[in-house]
């Protein structure tokens, strides 16, 4: 009897001592489902004309750009005006209009030098604003040009100062060479009318 007590103590201890020792199973932490949205970047907002320098970088880029995109009766000259003196004061530049039509070949011929000759066109940059102003059977734009001096051939260059004070008329006519643009008289016009480099950086 005594053995039979004894046997079913330890059987009952062992069983106590199982229990204390068995440990509840972690449970490893999931990781957060995928998301089934597709991923979109911000866009930069490049439909407003500058109009201050505090519009974003983006919006100045792409304003820049068009006013010498092309000549296009439908733009306003005295805006674009407006927003060329913005970048070309902030850019310590000048603004220089050509002003021409989508018709005008020799307009068409000034272009494919500029755009042609990577010398050329970096210089401009560096120092205009190009702003391309239509005179052409749909839109002659006359009193936008009736403030500056007659022009009588096209393509016709108008250098402005940053505040839109007019500094120098160019007619095209006398850098032609041939059926195209004399490369060293143009480039030659562009540096005149440069704005003055600061003391420590001479002008090329």
């Amino acid at each position: 009897m005594r053995k039979l007590i004894a046997r079913t103590a330890c059987c009952l201890l062992a069983v106590a001592v199982a229990a204390c020792s068995k440990q509840e199973p972690t449970v490893a932490a999931q990781p957060n489902p995928p998301s089934s949205a597709p991923y979109a970047p911000a866009e930069p907002d490049t439909s407003q004309r500058v109009v201050s320098g505090n519009t974003p970088a983006a919006a100045d880029i792409a304003a820049a750009a068009a006013l010498n995109a092309s000549f296009s009766p439908q733009r306003d000259p005295a805006k674009d005006l407006e927003t060329a003196k913005v970048e070309a004061q902030r850019g310590g530049k000048r603004v220089l209009l050509e002003v021409g039509g989508e018709r005008c070949d020799w307009c068409h011929v000034l272009d494919n030098l500029v755009e042609g000759d990577a010398e050329i066109r970096s210089f401009r940059d560096a120092n205009f604003i190009w702003v391309k102003v239509n005179h052409s059977e749909e839109n002659e734009n006359q009193a936008f040009l009736a403030q500056y001096p007659e022009i009588k051939s096209y393509p016709h260059l108008l250098v402005l100062e940053a505040d839109g004070k007019l500094l120098h008329s160019q007619s095209t006519s006398e850098l032609e060479k041939g059926k195209a643009y004399d490369r060293r008289k143009f480039f030659a016009l562009l540096k005149e009318w440069a704005p003055a480099a600061p003391p420590n950086q001479a002008k090329p």
